[in-house]
């Protein structure tokens, strides 16, 4: 199966995306965190090469089962930190932007524990995995085969 849509086939759109990739891999923020909102945004949106894709860097990269599976109840479980927590609350508000703005207390809950740069950059990761999404669910990219490229590094 090779998808619907190769989005692939306007190569300087795909570059742009990679280059936006590459900018929130090296952008200073836990890999932990930035593969949890990747992961969060993806069930939202049904993307299932995302889920795919991100559980199994996630684990490559040392993320535990028992939090991946809890994921998508995270605000009933005790296996996220107060970060990890702002940073979901605020993935799900950007990502459900047709239930409503994001609110003033998902945005002052996270500038309790991003400073600015930071937040910012949580901001660009949230948007960039929802582009994925819509580009991977559009496209019927097919799921299953993904391997992570390199395990317990940080790059």
């Amino acid at each position: 199966m090779t998808g619907r849509i190769d989005y692939e086939a306007w190569p300087e759109g795909y570059q742009a995306m990679i280059g936006m990739e590459v900018a929130v891999r090296r952008c200073g923020l836990e890999r932990s965190l930035i593969e949890l909102v990747k992961v969060r945004a993806s069930q939202i949106n049904g993307c299932a090469f995302c889920i795919d894709m991100h559980t199994k860097d996630a684990r490559a990269h040392g993320e535990s089962e028992q939090r991946l599976y809890a994921l998508s109840a995270w605000r009933e479980t005790p296996f996220f930190t107060d970060r990890e927590r702002a940073a979901l609350a605020l993935t799900e508000a950007v990502t459900r932007l047709a239930d409503g703005h994001v609110s003033d207390a998902v945005i002052d809950e996270a500038k309790r524990h991003f400073d600015e740069l930071e937040l910012t950059k949580l901001l660009y990761a949230v948007v960039l995995i929802n582009a994925w999404n819509r580009l991977g669910v559009t496209a019927a990219k097919p799921v299953g085969d993904y391997q992570p490229r390199r395990a317990h590094t940080h790059a």
